[in-house]
């Protein structure tokens, strides 16, 4: 089947002001977007929704569903977001569910080994300055298919799973998800790291 997967990504480079003379924000989510106290949080859901316009011809309504899950309401399209202070990203796909995440490598991610990762992937840790890299690269590949399930109370060192993998520029990478009933499903990711970040995608079977 063809591959009707998008993937858009833009830097926050912009002011406030700026961003929203540059979008066509509805009203009733640009009054959302007003009650949010931190202006980086505010510039980074305005830079999101320039993107959606650079992405799609004609105007989108973005909205969410209880668990949190984006969807656009004038559009049958799977859409996945996520936003850092520098970078916001967007992927859709018509077809499939999909789910997308991005991190700054600045950040120290040392907190993942204990709350995010199984006995198996701490072995496979690197013991060197990759460490942190490869730690934000498990943890934006568990957040990808956390947000492309939709599903509440996710275990993520239990039931999400990444295969061995030592880190790249770019590549692709192999997780199991197993589900309450013991359901395995595998899914393929791929990542890329640029400008000291890293991006992780999925795309559902």
């Amino acid at each position: 089947m063809e591959d009707k997967t998008r993937i858009g990504v833009w830097q926050v480079t912009e002011t406030e002001e700026e961003l929203k003379a540059l979008t066509s924000v509805p009203s009733d989510e640009l009054e959302e977007i007003s009650f949010i106290r931190s202006e980086s949080l505010r510039r980074q859901m305005l830079a999101v929704r320039a993107l959606l316009d650079e992405m799609f011809e004609d105007k989108v309504y973005l909205s969410h569903h209880d668990n949190g899950k984006p969807y656009i309401e004038n559009c049958v399209t799977n859409i996945s977001i996520t936003h850092t202070e520098k970078y916001v990203a967007v992927i859709l796909n018509d077809n499939e569910d999909v789910g997308i995440d991005i991190e700054s490598l600045s950040r120290d991610f040392s907190s993942v080994e204990k709350k995010a990762l199984s006995e198996d992937e701490i072995d496979d840790l690197e013991e060197d300055e990759k460490r942190n890299g490869q730690l934000a690269i498990y943890w934006c590949a568990k957040e990808a298919i956390y947000k492309m399930l939709g599903q509440y109370d996710v275990n993520f060192a239990e039931q999400i799973e990444v295969e061995k993998f030592r880190p790249k520029k770019d590549g692709e990478l192999e997780a199991t998800f197993e589900d309450e009933d013991g359901y395995e499903e595998e899914f393929d990711l791929e990542y890329i790291i640029f400008d000291n970040h890293v991006l992780v995608w999925v795309v559902g079977n």
